[in-house]
């Protein structure tokens, strides 16, 4: 008899849980729970699932931008054109380098959904590559700095020059978007 009213009380936590998706579904914003403690405690989850699908329903379309990339003084520059990454990494020298900033042009790179990787030209036997997803920010507009982010794994690849050896330095990154103020 205690089984039975158990089996009851979760295949009415279920029904419900069913109904409460069908309307977060339908867009009817959200989902106000009165009753029982249980109830409650079902449909928390089911209004944090809604307002993670509306936040996933803005898919970032394009991460054509400017992003903030190793220091203050670095920049990486992105334009997207059908799924293909073109742009350059600008990285600041020290004071004993002869150029000031090195520009790394990326030869090749690709999104597909919220996968992003792209690769750089070598110079003095440098180069990077990156692979990660594409993600919201902060920033609440398009202008607002941290719009998108960038999220993944940067190396950063040094040829050795008489062998042609490569040792490769990795570190996880997030890649903030420049305000339309930053990026002046």
């Amino acid at each position: 008899m205690v089984g039975n009213r158990i089996w009851n009380w979760a295949q009415t936590l279920c029904l419900l849980s069913i109904v409460l998706l069908f309307y977060a579904g339908l867009g009817y914003g959200s989902v106000q729970v009165t009753g029982s403690p249980a109830a409650a405690a079902v449909a928390t989850p089911i209004v944090a699932l809604e307002r993670g699908a509306a936040q996933a329903s803005k898919a970032i379309d394009d991460i054509t931008g400017k992003y903030h990339f190793l220091s203050a003084d670095d920049t990486l520059g992105i334009l997207e054109e059908e799924g293909k990454l073109k742009g350059y990494i600008e990285v600041a020298q020290g004071e004993e380098e002869s150029d000031a900033v090195l520009t790394y042009e990326i030869t090749s790179g690709s999104r597909k959904k919220d996968h992003v990787e792209f690769k750089t030209n070598t110079i003095h036997g440098r180069y990077y590559r990156f692979s990660g997803k594409v993600e919201r920010g902060s920033g609440r507009g398009s202008d607002d700095p941290d719009y998108v982010r960038l999220v993944g794994d940067l190396e950063t690849v040094t040829v050795k020059g008489d062998t042609g050896q490569e040792s490769v330095e990795r570190r996880h990154l997030v890649l903030k978007s420049l305000g339309k103020s930053e990026g002046d």
